[in-house]
């Protein structure tokens, strides 16, 4: 396989931003951004300001893309991926690579069912702080970026291409042997950091702070390691205190994606964190009061934002 050389970004909000960015600014990449209807005349009008900066990045409509990307990276909300996985079909080719950087469990089956598992890397995105006003993004903490197959004993070509590109344009990543459990881990921290977050409208510093808010969060988090062993993925309770580590790292005035959708009045992700570990436990007969009760009160925030 070729070095990446040419590199598409679907959804350039908080994260799809922060990549954008950064593989523009590296030598040796030709980056673009893929959208249509509204997106792709905002994005064609005003670029984006990443961190005070000005990027014209080049956007791609789905209907007039004509050769095929080395490297795809997914930054949609999980609602948005439906409606925009057609758009994908002109950018993938025999060489392509696609990588989710989306929020829950399910991504990566979703793409590869109708593009190729073959042509899929798990990855997970941990420890930045983006924010996203309008077409304004911004972040403190670059974070870590994991990304593999499901198990990396082995290195492959596939693999090692993108751990390149990532070199090249200075994103700090990981290939850890078990990527499922990275997966896994991320998810649980979604489930709790962002879901009490949502609620409680408040910001890092105040889980880095308020045993109370810590509690609501563990709470959160302890009904998905109860799913994973059922799973047979290896999460342990050891893994909530591990999340503090990367949390006490970040800006104390940082907020989640899911609150800063709550107080913009934009729909959440509610349905795949709280709502996908209520499916999983009535799946195995496993009891998750705490992520029942959350997906309720964060629907009814949805429903009723002002």
């Amino acid at each position: 396989m070729h070095p990446i050389h040419r590199v598409v970004i679907l959804g350039a909000g908080a994260m799809g931003g922060y990549f954008a960015a950064q593989f523009v600014d590296a030598p040796g990449f030709s980056t673009a951004v893929l959208a249509r209807g509204e997106r792709y005349e905002r994005l064609k009008r005003g670029g984006l300001v990443v961190n005070g900066r000005h990027y014209t990045v080049p956007v791609i409509h789905p209907d007039e893309a004509s050769r095929p990307a080395d490297l795809i990276i997914v930054a949609l909300k999980n609602y948005h991926l439906p409606e925009a996985m057609p758009d994908l079909k002109s950018v993938v080719g025999d060489q392509t690579t696609i990588i989710s950087v989306m929020n829950g469990l399910d991504s990566e089956e979703i793409i590869g069912a109708v593009y190729g598992m073959d042509k899929m890397l798990y990855a997970v995105s941990v420890g930045i702080d983006a924010q996203r006003d309008g077409n304004r993004i911004s972040y403190t903490k670059p974070g870590k970026h994991y990304f593999g197959h499901a198990e990396n004993t082995h290195i492959d070509a596939r693999v090692r291409r993108v751990q390149t590109a990532f070199e090249r344009a200075g994103i700090v990543y990981e290939t850890p042997v078990d990527m499922l459990r990275i997966l896994w881990w991320k998810f649980m921290v979604n489930v709790g950091m962002n879901q009490a977050s949502a609620v409680t409208r408040a910001p890092y510093g105040v889980f880095q702070t308020s045993p109370e808010a810590g509690a609501l969060m563990e709470a959160l988090m302890h009904e998905v390691i109860v799913l994973a062993d059922r799973a047979s993925i290896n999460l342990k309770e050891k893994d909530i205190a591990d999340w503090y580590t990367f949390l006490n790292t970040l800006s104390p005035q940082g907020k989640t994606s899911m609150l800063q959708d709550i107080e913009a009045g934009r729909k959440t992700e509610v349905e795949a964190f709280g709502g996908k570990v209520v499916a999983m436990g009535e799946l195995y007969n496993i009891p998750t009061p705490v992520n029942h009760t959350m997906l309720r009160i964060i629907q009814v925030l949805e429903r009723n934002a002002v």
